[in-house]
């Protein structure tokens, strides 16, 4: 899942080059970084289960926010356009709003 993620950093760097790899790497991270957090104050809910898969014991039982369409589009939206004010380079935030919801392609 990770390499993945990262694979479409790497691969949209050369599009953009002002962009840092950082910045690609949390815009394609973000849903990721962000479910913990809402793990933690218990909005979303999963239970450990060992055995119940050969790669991660994780049966994920209620995350509804942070992997959403709606979530993935909104946060693309917020993460594009605050890079762009900041950086003032609209089409490099259009780049790092689009990674940042590329996790809707099913990757």
């Amino acid at each position: 899942m990770f390499l993945g993620h990262f694979g479409v950093a790497f691969a949209t760097k050369p599009l953009q080059p002002r962009v840092s790899l950082g910045t690609l790497f949390l815009a394609t991270q973000l849903a990721d970084l962000l479910w913990p957090t809402l793990l933690l104050v218990g909005v979303e809910r999963v239970q450990i289960r060992p055995g119940l898969m050969a790669a991660s014991p994780f049966d994920f039982i209620y995350y509804p926010f942070s992997h959403s369409l709606l979530a993935q589009l909104l946060l693309g939206l917020l993460l594009g356009t605050t890079y762009g004010l900041i950086q003032r380079n609209w089409p490099s935030a259009l780049l790092v709003g689009l990674v940042e919801s590329y996790p809707l392609t099913g990757c």
